[in-house]
C-alpha cells in the first residue's frame, strides 16, 4: 500500500514542510553527490548516526564496510551532532523520494495544526527520539543510520492523533492487479506502525545493515505524545475533519476510487 493523497485541506502555506524537503534535497546534492561515490559513502560515515560511536560502546578502530571499496572506521569520541545530521541524509534515490513523498502527504496538515516554527521543532525532536530508540535496541552497533523516516514517523503519529478518520487514498498492487482505495488514516498509519513493531521485533539480534525499524517506532510514538504539546487548538479547530467527532468525509471507508 502506497499513499497517493489525502482528503484533508490545509489553510496555511506549508513553508516548513517545503523547507524540510528542500533541506533533504540539498543534502543529497551538496553532501552526497546525488548518490555517487565516494561522496555517498563519505557522507554516511562522517554524518550518519553510529550508536556504538556516539554511546562509546564500540572501540575506536571498529569498522563497517560501506560502498564498493570503502569502510566506516570509528575514530572514537561521541559525535552527538550526527543525531541531527543523519536525519537529512539518505542511502539512495528511492530512499530519498519515498521519505519526501510521505512528508509531503502528511506534513502539511500537521504543520497547519502547529505553525511553522513549532512544526520544525516537533520534527527534529521526533527524529532525535527515533535515533535514540534505535540506539537503545542496538547500543554497540557500528552501522551508520541515515534517513528522515524516523522524524517522518513522528509526523505520521501526530497525523493519526489529530485526523484519525480522514481518508487516505492508497495505490494497491497485488500481483497483476492494481487499484486505488480510500481508507481512514487510523487504518493506514496504524497498520504501518504495527508492521514496524513486528519487523523490529524480528530484527533484534540480527547482524548487518537493514531498515532501522525501531527508529520508525520511536519517531511515531514521539509524534503521538508530542502532538498534544505542539498542536494549536485554534488552528486545529479550523479543519473540518479533525478528531473522531467530525462531519462527513468526501469518501467512504474502503471505497474503491474511480479512475
Amino acid at each position: 500500500m502506497f499513499p497517493i493523497r489525502d482528503d484533508n485541506p490545509h489553510f496555511t502555506t506549508p513553508f516548513a514542510t517545503w523547507g524540510l524537503i528542500g533541506a533533504n534535497a540539498l543534502a543529497w546534492f551538496l553532501l552526497q553527490g546525488f548518490g555517487s561515490e565516494p561522496a555517498l559513502s563519505a557522507s554516511v560515515c562522517r554524518l550518519g548516526f553510529i550508536p556504538g560511536e556516539v554511546l562509546g560502546t564500540a572501540p575506536a578502530g571498529s569498522s563497517f564496510p560501506i560502498g564498493p571499496d570503502s569502510a566506516c572506521v570509528l575514530a572514537g569520541g561521541g559525535s552527538w551532532h550526527t543525531v541531527l545530521t543523519s536525519m537529512f541524509l539518505h542511502g539512495g534515490w528511492m530512499h530519498l523520494i519515498g521519505n519526501m513523498w510521505f512528508l509531503w502527504i502528511f506534513g502539511n496538515n500537521v504543520e497547519d495544526a502547529m505553525g511553522h516554527l513549532r512544526f520544525v521543532a516537533f520534527y527534529l525532536l521526533c527524529g532525535i527520539a527515533a535515533a535514540l530508540l534505535q540506539a537503545a535496541f542496538d547500543t554497540d552497533s557500528v552501522i551508520p543510520m541515515v534517513g528522515a523516516s524516523g522524524a517522518i514517523g513522528g509526523v505520521m503519529g501526530a497525523y493519526v492523533m489529530m485526523y484519525p478518520r480522514v481518508h487516505v487514498h492508497l495505490f494497491l498492487f497485488l500481483g497483476f492487479y492494481a487499484t486505488t482505495i480510500a481508507v481512514p488514516a487510523i487504518f493506514m498509519l496504524g497498520y504501518w506502525f504495527l508492521l514496524q513493531v513486528l519487523s523490529g521485533t524480528m530484527s533484534v539480534g540480527a547482524q548487518g545493515g537493514g531498515v532501522a525499524f525501531w527508529a520508525h517506532v520511536g519517531g511515531f510514538v514521539a509524534g503521538v505524545l508530542l502532538s498534544f504539546l505542539f498542536r494549536d487548538r485554534e488552528m486545529l479547530a479550523r479543519h473540518p475533519y479533525y478528531g473522531w467527532k467530525q462531519r462527513g468525509s468526501p469518501t467512504r471507508n474502503w471505497r474503491s476510487v474511480r479512475r
